[in-house]
């Protein structure tokens, strides 16, 4: 494999990234180390992480897993404790770990109401309640969490994924305000939709074909879905100095999907 190529502008930091087995996460992941961040891998999917962490690593750049179910405190303790123990310190934190179930309220069970706010927000919690001392001690950090266009406006047989991704807007916002003092400053994405493995786990839940249903989500004004590097690279930029007078934002990057709404 090729060496990385980056400018190393985040050289010395120490990012996590959760959700990092796959899609927007990886790709997070994948370019944090190119610019010279330690990253540290958080997912469920062991062999997916382990094999992120092994590709980039292989490409000269700094990675390790970690097992990681983000709807457990303990996990989420364990995680930020690794960064105190190995580094001394936690720059960066990428929220990106989620999941969807396409059903109305009507359709929906509550065990799966229940999963989806507690990997998309209840994670957001978990993660920063660990974080953000470590952060502190650090001189500040920043936070980014993964929202969704449908956070900012509703979509159809979704209900407990839009209150999820809202969730994450105004929990951002409130974080952003708690925290500024002390240096972190806490913003989210909001993409729209992204070539992902859960993306395209969504036709199976609607009983749709795939290319059918990619190219359903393809009807925005640049005619495509996005790419997860694509993400990726706005996540960076709320990571690094470019944004530095950026906080409580949320960055839609959805290839104009909303804006006509």
């Amino acid at each position: 494999m090729a060496a990385f190529e980056g400018n190393g502008r985040f050289t010395g930091r120490v990012a996590i990234v959760t959700g990092a087995a796959s899609g927007i996460g990886r790709a997070t992941a994948v370019l944090f180390a190119r610019e010279g961040a330690h990253v540290l891998l958080g997912d469920v999917d062991r062999a997916a992480g382990e094999a992120a962490a092994r590709e980039i690593t292989a490409q000269g750049g700094r990675a390790t897993f970690q097992f990681l179910d983000v709807t457990r405190a303990e996990d989420a303790a364990r995680l930020v404790q690794r960064a105190r123990r190995e580094f001394g310190a936690l720059h960066i934190l990428v929220n990106s770990a989620g999941i969807i179930r396409r059903a109305t309220v009507i359709e929906l069970e509550e065990s799966d109401w229940d999963r989806v706010l507690a990997v998309n927000v209840k994670s957001v919690f978990l993660l920063g309640k660990n974080a953000i001392p470590l952060m502190a001690e650090s001189g500040g950090g920043s936070i980014i969490n993964v929202a969704s266009g449908w956070g900012l406006a509703g979509g159809p047989r979704a209900a407990a994924y839009c209150a999820s991704k809202g969730a994450v807007v105004l929990l951002t916002k409130a974080m952003a305000i708690d925290h500024g003092p002390q240096g972190i400053r806490v913003n989210c994405v909001c993409p729209g939709d992204t070539d992902t493995p859960m993306l395209r786990a969504e036709a199976l839940q609607m009983a749709e074909p795939e290319a059918e249903f990619l190219a359903g989500a393809a009807r925005r004004p640049l005619g495509r879905v996005g790419t997860p590097e694509e993400i990726a690279q706005a996540i960076v930029f709320l990571a690094g100095n470019a944004s530095s007078f950026m906080t409580g934002a949320a960055l839609v990057v959805d290839g104009g999907g909303l804006a006509g709404a």
